[in-house]
């Protein structure tokens, strides 16, 4: 259906309303929200006065009636709540310090949990008490605390990643994938497969690795067990919340492996999942966000 000039012009007063809103008013009203907005502030009051102005600003936007919901009306216009809009520009607000140079005033004040070679100031949050932290509140101590649950993802100019020295370039003939059709009882699979386990079992020189991983209500469940010459070396399991079921894998084979080679003289891994794209990950030289447990893998390798 092609639209009437009226409708056409309708539409596009609407989207310039919700343009100047989104762009200039909330820009001007929310300047400097890191003063006020922050863990354990007392924001009754301003979610007051900003949910009118919202809700007022909607009103204007469609031309709605008074009596209007205000959900129904940021739910048309596509406006979030303003809350939500709020605790979207804190997180990236938060995740803003992590960008910043290792020796710029804001990082020196913060704690760096995975950089173990910088020592803490006089004068950083990490020389408080724990009594204290638990006092202090504020954008800066609510940036600290984002910064325990930040973990680099990828370093694209990792030298096991560059051509010559990526494991598919040195060992290519070390490693395979033996792919099985779910679709299908392949009892031929399911021979090989106890052949190969009952085989790795003989010998102390090879160890066989069996991984899963689940992820329910945002809780990510990994489970490995790692068993040489016909014995449980260890189980593993461990929780983790607000990560994907590939990165669960991921560090499930990466903590095996770990485990398997802390043992003399292995020379051969045998890795049983039932992800076989997640294994492929590890001999992908792309960058992408599982890269730091790939590169761990590698250097064990």
């Amino acid at each position: 259906m092609h639209e009437t000039p009226w409708e056409f012009i309708i539409r596009n007063q609407l989207i310039q309303k919700c343009l100047l809103y989104r762009c200039y008013v909330l820009s001007i009203v929310l300047y400097g929200f890191q003063l006020w907005f922050y863990n354990k502030a007392l924001l009754l009051y301003h979610m007051k006065i900003l949910g009118k102005m919202q809700r007022r600003a909607t009103i204007w936007i469609l031309g709605a009636f008074r009596t209007s919901s205000a959900e129904g009306l940021e739910a048309i216009t596509g406006l979030i709540p303003i809350k939500l809009h709020l605790q979207k520009l804190a997180s990236r607000s938060q995740l803003r310090s992590t960008a910043l140079l290792e020796n710029h005033l804001i990082r020196t004040l913060m704690d760096e949990p995975h950089n173990v070679h910088n020592k803490p100031t006089p004068h950083s949050i990490n020389m408080l008490t724990k009594c204290q932290k638990t006092i202090i509140k504020g954008h800066l101590i609510d940036s600290n605390n984002k910064l325990f649950g930040i973990f680099p993802s990828f370093s694209p100019l990792n030298l096991k990643l560059n051509l010559g020295s990526r494991i598919v370039d040195v060992f290519s003939d070390q490693f395979s994938f033996n792919l099985v059709n779910r679709e299908k009882n392949n009892k031929t699979h399911f021979q090989q497969l106890d052949e190969m386990t009952l085989y790795s079992s003989s010998s102390p020189h090879m160890a066989i690795i069996v991984t899963d991983a689940s992820v329910k209500n945002n809780i990510a469940i990994s489970v490995s067990h790692v068993h040489i010459c016909d014995h449980p070396l260890i189980k593993i399991v461990y929780y983790a919340a607000f990560i994907t079921s590939t990165e669960a894998e991921l560090f499930a084979i990466r903590c095996s492996i770990n485990q398997a080679y802390s043992k003399k003289n292995i020379s051969k891994i045998i890795v049983v999942t039932d992800s076989i794209h997640v294994a492929k990950k590890i001999f992908d030289d792309k960058s992408h966000p599982y890269q730091i447990h790939t590169t761990a893998i590698l250097y064990e390798l």
